[in-house]
């Protein structure tokens, strides 16, 4: 049986990525796809434990959530991620100025079909545990850019409130999970991606973001 085609969420806190996943669940399973979502292992550790975690305490978070999609990979047609050990390693250098997670991480998320990277384009809002505010976004996505383009990791930004952030991802995922044709192979380009020299730069952006 073939593993299922596995899309992760990464992006700044307080980007919409759990509400974009539950959406993304649910506009997939209407069209017949057996789907499964991989929530975010860090919010269940910070409601266990009553607080974030500690340095020595990174290396799992990000190792259990790569494992939970891998499992979760057997038995749909799609996996939809919310978060990736990618961002664990983001936090674990802002935070703890520790980059020493990165290597797994982005080999981890060389095993995913498509990512997307939510933009900073929605109001943020407070979350208990996790969330420090505002303040940390700005940072946290460009750590996150910088890794995914030192890395060569093709990513799909998803902007815009509401119908539109939905709309832009579904079109991201038909894109990527488009059936390549002979001619698409013959041409070497059998799937989908979008990569260049400025992915790094959120301004570059900002011209086809929805205002």
């Amino acid at each position: 049986m073939a593993s299922a085609f596995v899309v992760a969420l990464l992006g700044a806190e307080s980007t919409g990525k759990t509400t974009l996943a539950a959406q993304l669940r649910d506009a997939l399973a209407a069209e017949g796809h057996r789907v499964a979502v991989v929530w975010e292992y860090l919010r269940e550790f910070c409601v266990d434990a009553g607080r974030t975690p500690h340095k020595e305490e990174q290396a799992g978070i990000a190792a259990e959530q790569a494992r939970r999609i891998e499992a979760a990979r057997a038995d749909h047609d799609i996996v939809i991620a919310d978060t990736a050990a990618l961002m664990v390693a983001v936090y674990s250098e802002l935070v703890f100025a520790d980059p020493s997670l990165y290597a797994a991480a982005a080999a981890a998320q060389r095993g995913v079909d498509l990512t997307l990277l939510t933009a900073l384009d929605i109001p943020w809002q407070a979350d208990g545990l996790q969330r420090e505010g505002p303040h940390v976004q700005g940072p946290v996505d460009a750590l996150l850019r910088a890794a995914l383009q030192r890395e060569g990791l093709a990513y799909a930004v998803v902007a815009g409130s509401g119908p539109q952030r939905l709309a832009s991802a579904m079109q991201a995922v038909r894109h990527a999970m488009r059936v390549p044709s002979i001619e698409d192979e013959a041409a070497g380009n059998p799937r989908w991606e979008w990569i260049c020299e400025r992915c790094g730069d959120a301004g570059c952006e900002r011209h086809f973001l929805p205002r």
